[in-house]
């Protein structure tokens, strides 16, 4: 575990998943969801996401981010299975997946935090690769030295405590060769308040 002041940590597992069964998971998954590439509001501006994306989980939940409305309308088999597997790990109950696609390296993610209202005040977030190697990045909102890791296939990375309030994330563009990734983001997603 990897504490990220002032009450943030990050626990990287590299090996969450034998690598047989990783890419048998990236391959059953490249080939059955709706992969899609989504407007979102950025800066005041409507761009084309640099990745595709799917969501799930159960069915009903709700994911507000960046202009975006999602709803889950179930979980696909290996997706809940996985769910089911972090849970147990984790000891929390995530609700949802986001799928990230990087086709390569002109798909990125911008630097964010995952501080939606509706992800409740300190979001444990459970997040597993596969495919490419690809930099994740963080920082300290306020700057700072940042911190580099490396997720491989089959690898888990959680993050919890205050985290998402304090530092900021990233996939940065590379202009390197590198194949594709694809990205599972568990988190719990919560009732937004009724007015």
């Amino acid at each position: 575990m990897v504490w990220l002041a002032p009450g943030g940590w990050v626990v990287h597992d590299p090996d969450f998943l034998e690598s047989g069964s990783a890419e048998d998971l990236m391959t059953a998954l490249a080939r059955d969801l709706a992969w899609r590439q989504q407007a979102i509001q950025l800066f005041g501006r409507r761009v084309m996401q640099p990745r595709l994306i799917d969501f799930h989980g159960d069915r009903g939940v709700r994911y507000r981010y960046s202009g975006l409305v999602l709803e889950a309308g179930g979980w696909p088999e290996p997706l809940g299975r996985l769910n089911e597997r972090l849970e147990a790990v984790s000891g929390t109950r995530f609700n949802s997946v986001l799928c990230n696609r990087y086709r390569g390296g002109e798909d990125s993610m911008g630097w964010h935090a995952d501080d939606e209202r509706e992800l409740g005040p300190d979001p444990i977030i459970a997040s597993i690769s596969l495919g490419a190697t690809r930099r994740f990045m963080l920082r300290p909102r306020g700057g700072g030295r940042s911190l580099e890791l490396r997720p491989r296939n089959g690898s888990l990375l959680l993050m919890g405590g205050d985290l998402q309030h304090h530092w900021q994330h990233q996939v940065p563009k590379t202009s390197r060769p590198v194949g594709e990734r694809i990205n599972l983001t568990f988190r719990t997603v919560l009732e937004p308040p009724r007015h």
